[in-house]
């Protein structure tokens, strides 16, 4: 019988390697969803800055979070870890969401807009090394993560979190000086 022992107790779930397995898959998708959301979010703020220095500093990062996106799919493929849609459609839906939250202005964009886009990237960025980090360490035991590969993906993602923090704080100052001052 699998009842818990006493009320309020929790099943004991499956270990071993399937169950090492689900738990893998849960957490590439729950990291695809973000980037879906972190790819949406970079793309709109790197269209948004077109022709300015803003734009000129993350049109690339923009790009390259696109990149890290596939390669999150391609390293899914590799294990073996369907895609499962109705987290990505969640991650996208989520992206479009948060561009409802209210900024201070209602008709045009706010520069609070802008500095809440940076720190929502740098907060993807951030869940993004995590996930590399991770991937690196199960590389090293497993035969079908490639160390070089997420070894260069962790340099690009430490890459863009300096381009994005520099922005971040740039943005942040020019928004909000007047009135910490």
């Amino acid at each position: 019988m699998n009842a818990p022992a006493y009320p309020g107790a929790t099943r004991r779930r499956p270990t071993g390697r399937g169950a090492g397995t689900r738990l893998l898959g849960i957490y590439l998708n729950d990291h695809l969803a973000g980037a879906t959301a972190g790819t949406d979010r970079a793309a709109r703020l790197a269209r948004t800055a077109r022709g300015s220095a803003l734009g000129r500093a993350i049109e690339p990062v923009a790009a390259e979070i696109a990149e890290d996106r596939s390669a999150l799919l391609d390293i899914m493929r590799d294990l073996g870890v369907p895609v499962r849609r109705y987290k990505v459609c969640a991650g996208w839906a989520a992206e479009k969401l948060g561009r409802l939250k209210p900024n201070g202005h209602l008709v045009r964009p706010s520069p609070l807009g802008t500095v809440l886009d940076l720190e929502a990237l740098r907060l993807g960025i951030e869940g993004k090394t995590a996930c590399w980090q991770i991937l690196r360490r199960l590389g090293a035991t497993g035969e079908r993560l490639d160390p070089a590969r997420l070894d260069t993906l962790l340099e690009r993602a430490r890459r863009q979190q300096e381009t994005i923090e520099e922005w971040r704080v740039r943005q942040a100052e020019e928004a909000l000086a007047t009135t910490a001052g």
